[in-house]
């Protein structure tokens, strides 16, 4: 059915189509569901098929780190094949890609040898970054150059035949790594811009995925560990015990989204933030810089001096419990959902394509609301052990300041986006006036303006660019 205008207000009455399916990440949300279930069956399974060995039974459930790395494999395999067989992404114009183009060998290789080197020259740098960067060097870090250093060697073996392949099918080859790889070598003519482009993707890549494989490990382990019976009549445990496989799928989901930029997937960064303070409003909310500003007791930022969670609060009142931990958990979905609803492409900073659909139908930021939401109502900031009125101030003015951070967050996102498609421009308006949370708080602020401005008129939706 073809979306239809709306006379009254000039806006569609559907949002434009969205970029990924949904079926893309509840095919990969099925495959991750399957090897935690294979993982906790693993004794029982060990023991029907008589094996014996490191994995055997008497080793008990998969819950090690690399369990939890190969659930990757479970959660992109079945992205990857329900993108090219149902939504058939690879024969999309966005990836660059024109199937029957089928150039030879000979022909791509002077553009190919130049591609590669600057791929490998730009693995070179960011390895020595990692090197010169101390916080990757200990802690929950450590795992996560373990990953890196025995994936670098199949990173360099593959690349090989996988640029060419592209190549042989891609409408520009010279693109934003040629241009890297012809100024390292200084033979061709290239172009600072795109050598921008590139960086940024890479540094997007570089920062964030070593982040998210770095914590892996501690949610799939505890979910992979639990055991029903202990806690399924207590509403703390059974919230903490959701809330955690909640934020076991956001990390699984948006992984893969970091690692797999693959172009016939149509899942390539088109291009990384090029606002300063995009940047800074999101590398303040991850480690190491999260570790001096927001946090714990003694950082920046610290919303939680001498508070004891909802869980204290609300003991000894079972009904209040069990409603607190549902809103909770509930919080929480909407924050996994906003990650599976991106299939593949999920990743801080880039632009990789329009969402449209699940939780972004209702908001353009979800992820963002159900989060700072969620703090809110599971610290209680507001509410301290030492009954001090200044450490409630205190706690509640910093967490309205980490809620300022998201919102800067958000606003420099729009402003790239706005500026990179006509279709994200379309959405935005139609949210304006269609979004479910978003129409009525754009209609509150467009009543502040005017009174602000003295007039008693104002724009229907902000404007686009």
């Amino acid at each position: 059915m073809s979306a239809t205008k709306d006379p009254a207000i000039g806006a569609k009455a559907a949002p434009p189509t969205s970029d990924v399916s949904a079926g893309v990440g509840l095919a990969g949300l099925l495959g991750l569901f399957a090897w935690i279930l294979f993982c906790r069956a693993y004794p029982t399974i060990a023991d029907a098929l008589g094996l014996t060995g490191p994995l055997s039974s008497e080793r008990g459930v998969l819950s090690g780190p690399y369990a939890a790395l190969a659930a990757m494999v479970f959660t992109a395999g079945p992205m990857a094949v329900w993108s090219v067989l149902v939504d058939r992404v690879h024969l999309r114009p966005s990836t660059g890609l024109d199937w029957n183009l089928k150039r030879s060998v000979a022909d791509v290789m002077p553009v190919s040898i130049v591609k590669i080197a600057g791929l490998w020259a730009t693995w070179a740098i960011l390895a020595a970054l990692y090197g010169l960067c101390r916080w990757y060097w200990d802690g929950q870090y450590l795992f996560a150059m373990d990953v890196l250093r025995f994936a670098i060697v199949p990173m360099i073996v593959l690349s090989v035949p996988y640029v060419i392949w592209l190549d042989r099918s891609m409408i520009e080859p010279r693109d934003a790594t040629w241009h890297f790889g012809a100024m390292l070598i200084g033979r061709e003519e290239w172009d600072a811009e795109p050598i921008k482009k590139h960086w940024r993707a890479w540094i997007i890549k570089a920062f964030f995925g070593a982040f998210m494989i770095s914590i892996l490990p501690p949610g799939f382990a505890t979910i992979v560990e639990a055991q029903p019976g202990q806690f399924l009549t207590n509403p703390v445990e059974i919230g903490v015990v959701l809330i955690t496989l909640l934020f076991l799928i956001d990390v699984q989901i948006g992984t893969v989204g970091y690692l797999f930029t693959l172009r016939p997937l149509d899942a390539h960064i088109r291009s990384g933030n090029p606002f300063l303070g995009g940047w800074l409003a999101a590398l303040l909310c991850y480690p190491p810089f999260v570790w001096g500003i927001i946090g714990g007791n003694n950082q920046i930022l610290s919303y939680e001096g001498d508070t004891a969670g909802w869980g204290h609060w609300l003991a000894g009142n079972e009904t209040m419990l069990w409603v607190w931990a549902a809103w909770l958990v509930f919080l929480t979905a909407i924050y996994a959902w906003a990650t599976v609803i991106f299939g593949i492409r999920f990743s801080n900073l880039t632009y990789r394509g329009v969402i449209t659909n699940g939780p972004y139908r209702y908001t353009r930021h979800p992820a963002y609301l159900s989060k700072n939401l969620y703090w809110w109502c599971s610290v209680m900031p507001f509410l301290v052990m030492s009954g001090s009125p200044a450490d409630a101030i205190r706690n509640t003015f910093f967490l309205l300041c980490v809620n300022a951070i998201y919102y800067w967050r958000a606003r420099t996102e729009e402003a790239h986006l706005l500026a990179e498609d006509p279709k994200y421009r379309e959405y935005y308006n139609w949210m304006e006036q269609h979004g479910v949370i978003t129409a009525p708080l754009a209609r509150l602020k467009r009543r502040i303006v005017r009174r602000g401005s003295g007039t008693g008129r104002g724009p229907v939706a902000e404007p686009a660019e």
